[in-house]
This record gives structure tokens, C-alpha cells and sequence, in this order.
């Protein structure tokens, strides 16, 4: 594609950057097929070859709209389009210029910026996420049906263990709201890898990776969040730590994007590389183990949702499947697992609609099969797809029993 960048943009860095995306886009329309909001909404403007298209606009010096940006926010950022393209155009770095440039050439309302700031605040710090989840499951009784079922249950607290100090020890990012949503989670994760002989440890300064930020244009607060994590971690890398590894397959694709996001960082930069280098998801972690002396749950025929922040984010296909297969379980298989849940980290709350349809074409695909549950490897994955169906939800880590 030829381009023609505005003086403003042709000689920064993220002009630079975008100019190279674009040139290597030919406009060829093969993304369009695995865009989820396009299959939805059949708009070429909804589509990853219109947005680009937008986007190339807006640096080359075009008017912007609330339209444009409208466009861009409906994007899940699910990168599907990138493993489909035939030229390797790396869309989810493209998208993330649009949206910082957008926000400052068609700047939202008071009350956008009001909702989107009060939404990053309230996930992203604990001791205002926590007392909210509360609320919402005191008042849930009372809520609106559909209001209702994406108000999550608590589940039991799951027991405290004493796990063995062992040689080999791995980082665990604890994340910012699956600790509260699903302490199960994480608690089943340490005692797996502690009856492998493997101490998964976290590091309390750690918080956020910095997902939720980056996707909503608050840059400076993503690159925050990042630097506060390698901190938080480098003591444990300089003792000789094993790897860091992702029980939210979400945290894990930004994660392994750190060395990208502070290349530009002299203080970061080396530090960034290598944790991106030693980040983990779970199911590479234990893939290379001796799986032999854990069992089955009681549930054997399950459909396992693969994660876009998985498959595509993460390029990671197959071994959760592979691992499951081995263990006994009975997966099976439903249309258009490539696509979309909904989800896409806060996705569900600011286009609810479009993630409600998504959520209920992917239910469909799945309950058409007959599963006994459903299983994902991602907090935001497995909340969406249970506010809309009957069956069980839960992380696949959740089906391994060792007990």
C-alpha cells in the first residue's frame, strides 16, 4: 500500500512504525473472513482492512470523526486478522497508534473520559474492585436478569495449603481481578506446579500487567504499570528464577510484549526483553512435566474455548488441547473456535451489545456439541461466556486432580 504520511506523523516514531504496517498491507481482504465484527456487523468500516484504511487516513492528515474512533473502539483487538494475513501485517500494533492518535484528534466527551478513567480505577485497584464485587453480589438477587448473570457468584475460598519450598521455583502473576473473581484459579495452579515440584511463587509489588491501559489509549498508565511489574521481578530474575508464567492467557500476551512496549526505555529496555523472553503461559509451563499422576474430573466430554490472547496474541495452539487429550478428557470440537468470545478484557462492558452477540454465536457453536462443561484459559473468556448459558465455565487448570 502506498502512503503518504503527514509532516506531523512521517518523522516520530509511531509514524514511522504505522508507515511500515501500512506499506505492507496490499489491501487484499483475507482478515475481513476472521474479523469477528465484521462477520457481525458486514460493515467494511468494522473490518480489519477498513479500519487500516481509516487509520492511514488519519496520519496522512485527513479530518478525523467520532466515527473514526467509533470504528476503532469496536475493534476486539483479538488479532485473528494477523494470523490470517498473508503479509504479515501487524495489525495489533497498528491498532494501538490509531487509538492513541484518535484520542488526541477526536477527543471524547467529559463523560466518556469520566466513564472510561472510573472503569481503569475501579479494575485496577484492589481496595476499590473488591467492595464493588461485593456490592454487585449482595445486590444480584434484586438485578435485572441479564444484569444479573454478569454479576459472578462467589465460590467457595479454596483451602489454604502449605506447599514444599522446591528448587526449581517459577513467578506467578497474581493479575488485578481474577485473585477476587476466581481465587480457584491461581490456588489450583500452586498446587499443580507444587506436586510437580515446582514452587510457583508471586511477588505482592506486582500488579497489573498493564493490558486494560494499553487497549483503552492510556499509554503513559500501561508503560507504568509495566515498569512497576519488572521491578517487582527483577530480584527474583537475578536469583535465577525459571520462567514467569500466565494463568490468564490476556496478562500473558501483553506480557510477552513488555520488550516491544519500553524498547525505547534505556532503563527498561534490556530488563523488558528478558522478561518477555522468560513469560510462560501455564500450559507451556506444563507441557514439558510428567502429567502421568494426575486424574480426570468427574465432567469427561468438555469443549475447550482457546482465547484470541492465546491462540493469536500468544501464537500458542494445541497444548492445552494436547494436554487435556493426554489426561483423558473427550474434546470436542465446534465452529468458529478461531473467532472471538466477546470478551476482550473490558470489551464486554464498553460494547455490550456486540459482545452479547458475539458470546451468544460462540454459546451456540458450543452447546450444539453437547459438552459437559465448558473450559478456557482466560478470567475474562470464562466470565463472558458464563453470563450466558447454563453450563459449568472454569479455567482448564481447574481439571486437573491430583488429589
Amino acid at each position: 500500500m502506498q502512503t503518504k504520511l503527514s509532516p506531523r506523523f512521517a518523522d516520530t516514531p509511531e509514524g514511522r512504525e504505522a508507515d511500515r504496517i501500512l506499506r505492507a498491507c496490499v489491501h487484499c481482504g483475507f482478515c475481513n473472513a476472521s474479523c469477528p465484527t465484521y462477520q457481525v456487523l458486514g460493515d467494511e468500516l468494522d473490518g480489519p482492512r477498513g479500519r487500516i484504511y481509516l487509520m492511514k487516513q488519519m496520519l496522512e492528515g485527513h479530518a478525523v470523526s467520532a466515527d473514526t474512533r467509533q470504528h476503532l473502539d469496536r475493534c476486539l483487538t483479538c488479532r485473528n486478522c494477523e494470523t490470517t494475513c498473508p503479509s504479515g501485517v501487524r495489525y495489533g500494533r497498528l491498532i494501538d497508534i490509531g487509538r492513541e492518535l484518535v484520542e488526541q484528534l477526536a477527543p471524547r466527551s467529559l463523560p466518556e473520559r469520566a466513564l472510561r478513567t472510573v472503569l481503569r480505577r475501579s479494575l485496577l485497584t484492589p481496595i476499590l474492585f473488591r467492595p464493588l464485587l461485593h456490592l454487585g453480589r449482595a445486590l444480584r438477587p434484586a438485578l435485572p436478569s441479564a444484569a444479573r448473570r454478569k454479576v459472578p457468584t462467589a465460590k467457595p475460598t479454596p483451602p489454604r495449603t502449605t506447599a514444599t519450598a522446591h528448587r526449581r521455583r517459577m513467578l506467578l502473576l497474581e493479575g488485578c481481578v481474577q485473585p477476587d473473581l476466581a481465587p480457584e484459579i491461581n490456588a489450583r495452579a500452586k498446587r499443580v506446579l507444587d506436586h510437580l515440584g515446582i514452587s510457583l511463587i508471586a511477588a505482592p509489588e506486582a500488579g497489573c500487567c498493564g493490558a486494560l491501559s494499553q487497549h483503552m489509549a492510556a499509554v503513559d498508565e500501561a508503560r507504568a504499570a509495566m515498569r512497576r511489574n519488572i521491578d517487582a521481578w527483577w530480584p527474583h530474575v537475578e536469583a535465577g528464577l525459571e520462567a514467569i508464567v500466565m494463568t490468564a492467557s490476556g496478562c500473558g500476551a501483553t506480557v510477552r510484549d513488555y520488550g516491544y512496549h519500553l524498547r525505547d526505555d534505556p532503563s527498561y529496555a534490556e530488563k523488558a526483553a528478558r522478561i518477555a523472553a522468560l513469560t510462560l503461559d501455564l500450559s507451556e509451563a506444563l507441557v514439558r512435566e510428567d502429567l502421568s499422576g494426575f486424574t480426570t474430573t468427574q465432567a469427561r466430554r468438555i469443549a475447550f474455548h482457546p482465547p484470541c490472547s492465546l491462540q493469536h496474541g500468544q501464537q500458542v495452539r494445541g497444548v492445552i488441547e494436547d494436554i487435556l487429550s493426554r489426561l483423558g478428557y473427550e474434546l470436542v470440537p465446534f465452529d468458529e473456535a478461531h473467532l472471538c468470545c466477546g470478551s476482550a478484557g473490558s470489551y464486554s462492558l464498553l460494547q455490550p451489545n456486540l459482545a452479547a452477540q458475539l458470546r451468544d454465536r460462540k454459546l451456540g457453536h458450543i452447546e450444539s456439541q453437547q459438552p459437559e462443561l465448558i473450559a478456557s484459559a482466560n478470567i475474562g473468556c470464562q466470565l463472558h461466556l458464563a453470563s450466558g448459558t447454563d453450563l459449568p465455565v472454569v479455567h482448564w487448570i481447574e481439571l486437573l486432580n491430583s488429589d
